[in-house]
């Protein structure tokens, strides 16, 4: 029952929304929404992509707000269908919403002939909410091992009513300063303050098992197997005082006796045909020294069995959870631009790593197993501090006018995320002495993170141009790194829109962008509740996100 609810959501939503990298967005402006190639801007959202690249700018004070309203659907589909195929998940396919109304980039420059100050504010991780109304798969399995286990006694399906949301902030406050050498070379160094916030909320409760093709509370039928068990486990202290005299009687001739009730000897009955598996015959042909000496005999396996049933009746209890997750980090940048003639633009800017450690705030925390030991283990115990670091990044842009109207520009960016630390856990079905177990980057990631992207703008006006772009990013993971509650996708990125500038201080730029992930399968282990039964599945993940960007840029 260890599946039963192995969260690890840490990354389910705070992976990036575009098409950046593993826990980046690179996706700051509604400038990048109509041409998703920005690293050689010289424009005002510079202040992110190349700081060093405002000395282009005109001289004065030049602000900009952009927002972004994002929409991801998740699916993941599992084929689990239990140890025989017959039994398995009542539903395969898993459905979230990802829905980030607003998220804004503002920039704020100050420009002199020699020397720039700027200011930004930017969404650099996670900016959205992922809702499975559903759950996922990895809530349900272990729930789903209760049909095939107690199939012997009827039972023949499940139900539940499974929630789960998560939000996920980070909240990048940078300030950087932009100096020029000369008319070809101008340099820029700065540091970011990042602020992370995650928040989870959600409920797994009223578990039935179908039994007859009623529903009945999982947690009361296991609460009555212990009572059961419990009951039996006493029968040898029960009959003690009657056993020198009466104990060859069997459990008929002491109720007629009087030294049993009716009510204790069909309890005890009861007990030995269901707990031992013993016939009606043979019960009744059982002395109640006997039946003592058959109890006292199995008493380790009935305590064990007990123990178990009551583990189980704890594990499918309605369950909530309301956690929130906060830390910061310093990100240090650097960066170059060069400009060898008018008409070509080279930027490269190099970010440090972000050391990120978040700090549990639980109100109301998941049991999700037990050490070998029996004390509880909880998804979000308050207090404990997780890694979610963002990785170093070198980023390179290139623009270059093929005419006075036309404009292509190319770019890079290279994750450095073998090197980050983002506390990945993964779930140990496979190693019963650890149920949940921390792995290293280098275990769970091929290669770091890359992408690749270029556009086109032409301008078919002094007010009016148009724009627009494709990315391609690699996340790099491998399959150990996949799972529904995290997982990272290459993705294939168009965007096109358009700017309108009123006057030479005014500028409107509007975007609509679309990033679809190619899905992934992989073959999951699962072990069998209770047993040592290893069943394997495929599991399929996909993704894709429509964004929509309005901003306006001005000058002062």
């Amino acid at each position: 029952m260890r599946k039963i609810l192995t969260l690890f959501a840490g990354t389910l939503v705070t992976g990036t929304l575009l098409a950046g990298g593993l826990v980046t967005n690179t996706n700051q402006s509604a400038s990048w929404v109509r041409l998703p190639s920005r690293n050689a801007s010289t424009e005002i959202d510079a202040a992110y992509y190349n700081p060093a690249g405002l000395m282009k700018l005109e001289n004065g004070f030049h602000f900009s707000l952009s927002n972004q309203t994002i929409f991801q659907t998740r699916e993941i589909e599992n084929s689990y269908a239990g140890p025989t195929g017959n039994f398995g998940l009542n539903d395969h396919l898993y459905k979230g919403t990802v829905t980030a109304p607003f998220f804004p980039s503002v920039y704020a420059v100050y420009k002199m002939d020699k020397l720039a100050f700027s200011l930004g504010f930017l969404p650099i991780g996670g900016g959205g909410g992922a809702t499975y109304e559903k759950g996922l798969p990895s809530f349900e399995m272990g729930i789903s091992d209760l049909v095939p286990s107690l199939a012997a006694r009827g039972v023949t399906g499940y139900s539940l009513d499974v929630y789960f949301k998560g939000s996920s902030t980070f909240l990048g406050y940078q300030g950087a300063a932009s100096y020029k050498i000369n008319d070809m070379i101008s340099v820029a160094a700065g540091a970011r303050l990042v602020t992370a916030k995650n928040t989870y909320s959600g409920h797994l409760q009223d578990i039935q098992l179908i039994m007859g093709g009623i529903g009945t509370s999982a947690f009361g039928y296991f609460n009555t197997v212990v009572t059961n068990l419990t009951s039996v486990l006493g029968i040898p202290a029960s009959l003690a005082p009657a056993l020198p005299t009466y104990g060859g009687l069997t459990l008929a001739q002491a109720e007629a006796g009087t030294i049993l009730t009716n009510a204790q000897r069909m309890g005890m009955e009861q007990g030995l045909i269901q707990v031992l598996g013993l016939s009606q015959a043979a019960v009744d042909a059982m002395t109640l020294n006997q039946v003592s000496g058959a109890v006292t005999a199995n008493a380790t396996t009935i305590g064990t069995n007990r123990a178990v049933a009551a583990a189980t009746a704890t594990l499918v209890k309605d369950k909530t959870a309301d956690v929130a997750q906060s830390g910061s980090g310093i990100t240090p940048f650097f960066n170059i631009n060069i400009s060898p003639n008018e008409n070509l633009n080279i930027a490269i800017k190099f970010e440090m790593a972000t050391k990120l450690e978040l700090t549990n705030a639980t109100k109301q925390d998941l049991l999700i197993g037990y050490t070998a030991t029996g004390d509880s283990i909880t998804q979000f115990p308050d207090g404990e501090v997780i890694r979610n670091d963002m990785p170093a990044m070198l980023s390179i842009g290139i623009d270059y006018r093929l005419s006075p109207k036309l404009k292509v520009a190319l770019g890079g960016n290279y994750f450095f995320d073998k090197t980050a630390d983002y506390g990945h856990k993964v779930d140990a079905d496979l190693n019963p002495a650890t149920p949940v177990v921390h792995i290293a980057n280098s275990d769970i990631i091929g290669n770091n993170g890359m992408s690749i992207q270029g556009g086109l703008e032409y301008n078919i006006s002094d007010k009016l141009l148009v724009s627009g772009g494709y990315v391609f990013a690699n996340k790099g993971v491998n399959s150990k790194y996949q799972s529904d509650l995290t997982y990272g996708l290459s993705t294939h990125t168009i965007g096109a829109g358009g700017a309108y500038a009123f006057n030479d201080k005014i500028k409107i730029n509007l975007g609509c962008a679309y990033t679809k992930y190619m899905d992934d399968t992989k073959t999951i282990d699962h072990i069998l509740s209770g047993t040592a039964t290893n069943i394997q599945a495929d599991e399929t993940y996909r993704k894709s996100t429509v964004v929509f960007g309005v901003g306006i840029d001005m000058r002062f």
